[in-house]
């Protein structure tokens, strides 16, 4: 969340009056700088071109056609000249992730003001009140130092409104609420369905479940941990095929909110308990599981965490503290996707060398290979990438047992 970042705003002039706001950005972004008034009567062209300057347009027409005006402007990003993407698969990866970053920016220039309490004061706009509560938190926005900030621009003879934020993340927040409203199905769990919070990496692609549900549970007595539990659905996982306990460990507010209500709408509150951790609990575990982000890449915004692990610091911080935190003859799951080693980013002697620095031997290994659209979509830069990949359950164990002592 930003609850903790210093208050930033936006301020623009409308009907001859200046008027400020508070801005909010969960994707990190900077309050731009330049804000002006669009409506239904505002082109696409025109809208592009602002957008594309570093003008950002705070919308006051009707809401479906703020929509339509986010897909016209994504069919003028995406009929630009492309490039035949570079032969080397770690440049077209950074190169893809420029565009993407790019892409983000213009669509990011559509604006939107909610009043106290989320409301969105346009035509036909959709009551976006409990999805911002459950992305957002309490509407609290008038308390503290952004209270002393709309007090001087009052003073000042500012017309002061409460919020304003992206449409495309709002959009976003509506999506991610629909998600948590109706659920994922997870077949590793017989079907029922996990809810995954805003900001919680979702389990839709259930491949890397499908593993933890069918690997050989250790022999040796004793509790696992799950590290990184995001949603809770691994150790819900865990618990279901017979785990008497599982610790759950996640360092994300949201994630851990969100594990705690699925353990309890799955029934395995009783046997998983969710605890504040960077990585490890105490003790030790006979099982210790860990589905870390899969490509080593610097993130743009603190949503993408989820999916880019900078300098491996999460790999690597499971790896190297795994030996000490085993039972005797237990056993770590490293779950992982090779598609780093495709784009070039990580390759397969690293990670083996990993393992070795990290005191451990590798008992098994089992592997899946994807099943998600893009896999199969010839038009995506990463395609070949995409159509290599497998993901592996990596079954570690300590190389010296008297590590896992000590």
């Amino acid at each position: 969340m930003n609850t903790l970042q210093a208050p930033q705003y936006v301020a623009w002039t409308e009907a001859g009056a200046a008027r400020t706001a508070r801005w909010r950005s969960e994707s990190g972004t900077p309050a731009p700088r330049r804000v002006a008034v669009a409506d239904d009567r505002t082109k696409a062209d025109d809208a592009y071109k602002l957008a594309c300057e570093g003008t950002a347009l705070l919308w006051r027409g009707d809401f479906h056609n703020a929509r339509q005006l986010l897909t016209a402007l994504a069919r003028r990003i995406d009929r630009r000249p492309r490039k035949r993407p570079p032969a080397d698969p770690a440049q077209a990866f950074h190169l893809h992730r420029a565009a993407q970053s790019q892409r983000a920016r213009i669509l990011g220039m559509v604006l939107v003001s909610l009043e106290p309490g989320y409301g969105l004061a346009l035509r036909r706009a959709p009551d976006v009140r409990e999805a911002c509560l459950q992305a957002y938190g309490p509407d609290d926005e008038h308390t503290g130092p952004a209270a002393e900030a709309v007090e001087a621009a009052e003073g000042a003879g500012a017309v002061v409104l409460p919020l304003v934020v992206s449409l495309r993340e709002l959009l976003g927040v509506i999506g991610a609420y629909e998600w948590r409203k109706n659920g994922v199905v997870v077949p590793a769990l017989g079907g029922d369905r996990v809810h995954p919070y805003y900001g919680v990496f979702s389990p839709v692609r259930g491949e890397y479940v499908d593993l933890v549900a069918r690997a050989p549970l250790p022999s040796v007595p004793g509790p696992a941990f799950d590290i990184g539990t995001g949603t809770g659905v691994l150790a819900s996982v865990l618990a279901r095929r017979g785990v008497s306990r599982v610790v759950a460990t996640d360092q994300d507010p949201r994630a851990l909110a969100c594990a705690r209500e699925n353990t309890e709408r799955l029934g395995v509150a009783d046997r998983v308990e969710v605890v504040a951790a960077d990585l490890f609990p105490a003790g030790r575990a006979a099982l210790i599981v860990c589905n870390p982000p899969w490509v080593p890449a610097k993130p743009t915004s603190p949503v993408e965490y989820a999916v880019y692990d900078p300098g491996s610091r999460m790999l690597r911080g499971f790896l190297n503290g795994l030996a000490a935190h085993l039972e005797p003859g237990g056993e770590g799951w490293l779950i992982l996707s090779d598609l780093a080693e495709h784009l070039g980013l990580r390759p397969r002697a690293e990670l083996t060398a990993a393992f070795d620095a990290a005191g451990l031997t590798v008992l098994d290994r089992l592997d899946i290979q994807p099943r998600h659209p893009r896999a199969r979509d010839a038009d995506d830069p990463l395609h070949a990438a995409r159509a290599a990949e497998v993901t592996s359950l990596w079954r570690l164990g300590a190389a010296d047992p008297s590590r896992a002592r000590t």
